[in-house]
């Protein structure tokens, strides 16, 4: 398949079933579970909204799919700001820029709605291509100490020119990814 054929929409409440599939078959045995739960959760949560929440279709199929949950910072800035947490392409899928796809143009819409800075704690080799820099180097503390090692992995990307530069502090995310477990990188 190529990566081009699939359609990339905003997801509906009709697509949660295949959001979570989506999720189980994209992460490891072990984790494909407790990713799709972690989604779930995230999805149901008041503290999350706004939800940006993005599908890749191919032939009626969700294969892949992009969570945004809301961000603050503390102390409080006037900066609109959103964590990027969990991105999944289906095992069938991966390798073919599906999930290049699904983040550069999820970060378009987010940007045309006013979004200033999307955060992530993912690998810093793959998302530096879309203008991710280290979070952590610019004043900007995860929920969670991340270990020293993985560092780099709490990342940055500026929707709005200077909006980094006018934020500092701790982001502070909703409550179904405020855990310490999912900061341990």
């Amino acid at each position: 398949m190529n990566a081009n054929a699939a359609h990339i929409r905003t997801a509906c409440e009709q697509d949660r079933s295949g959001i979570l599939a989506t999720h189980q078959s994209a992460f490891a045995d072990d984790e494909g579970p407790v990713i799709a739960r972690l989604v779930a959760e995230m999805l149901d949560d008041p503290s999350a909204e706004p939800v940006f929440s993005f599908v890749a279709e191919f032939k009626d199929q969700i294969v892949g799919h992009v969570l945004f949950t809301s961000a603050a910072i503390n102390p409080a800035r006037d900066v609109s700001a959103q964590i990027l947490a969990p991105l999944a392409v289906t095992r069938e899928m991966q390798g073919q820029g599906l999930g290049t796809r699904l983040v550069t143009e999820s970060l378009t819409q987010l940007a045309a709605a006013g979004v200033q800075l999307v955060f992530v704690l993912g690998y810093p080799d793959y998302y530096s291509r879309f203008g991710f820099v280290a979070a952590g180097e610019r004043g900007l503390r995860a929920p969670y100490p991340i270990p020293r090692k993985h560092a780099d992995a709490w990342m940055v990307h500026e929707l709005r020119r200077g909006a980094i530069a006018a934020a500092a502090g701790t982001i502070k995310c909703c409550n179904a990814l405020s855990h310490p477990q999912y900061w341990q990188a």
